[in-house]
């Protein structure tokens, strides 16, 4: 007994041509949004418990990310060194973020006041995103 027919591989591509792209007059779809953060960079705030972070967004998508939470992970550091804690806190993605481009959002970090006694501080060492 025989299996369903089989469809023939593609042919190749001469060398020095380039593969079928789409058809004249049509768009290629879109593809869905892909983004990439910066390292978070950090600047000093008022109070010792909190911190300025900069994120830099890249969509390398063609779509929009309308929409997101970046979400943080601050170390609570002692007077000696000392990483104590991590606690993460989100906020809102800076949407809408569109295809092709990039967004640079200043965020306030902050952790609870009693988690970061005289002589400790905060450092918000990584960032993730979600978003759609």
């Amino acid at each position: 007994m025989q299996g369903p027919p089989t469809s023939a591989p593609p042919a190749p591509v001469p060398p020095g041509s380039k593969p079928p792209g789409p058809a004249p007059g049509t768009t290629p779809p879109g593809t869905p949004a892909q983004l990439t953060l910066g390292p978070p960079v950090r600047a000093q705030a008022a109070d010792r418990w909190c911190e300025k972070v900069t994120l830099a967004f890249t969509n390398t998508g063609t779509k929009p990310a309308t929409s997101g939470t970046v979400t943080f992970s601050t170390h609570i550091i002692g007077a000696l060194g000392i990483d104590w804690a991590t606690i993460t806190t989100t906020q809102p993605l800076p949407a809408p973020i569109p295809g092709g481009t990039a967004k640079t959002q200043t965020y306030t970090v902050c952790v609870e006041s009693w988690r970061v006694p005289l002589g400790m501080h905060v450092e918000t060492q990584k960032a993730t995103a979600t978003w759609s």
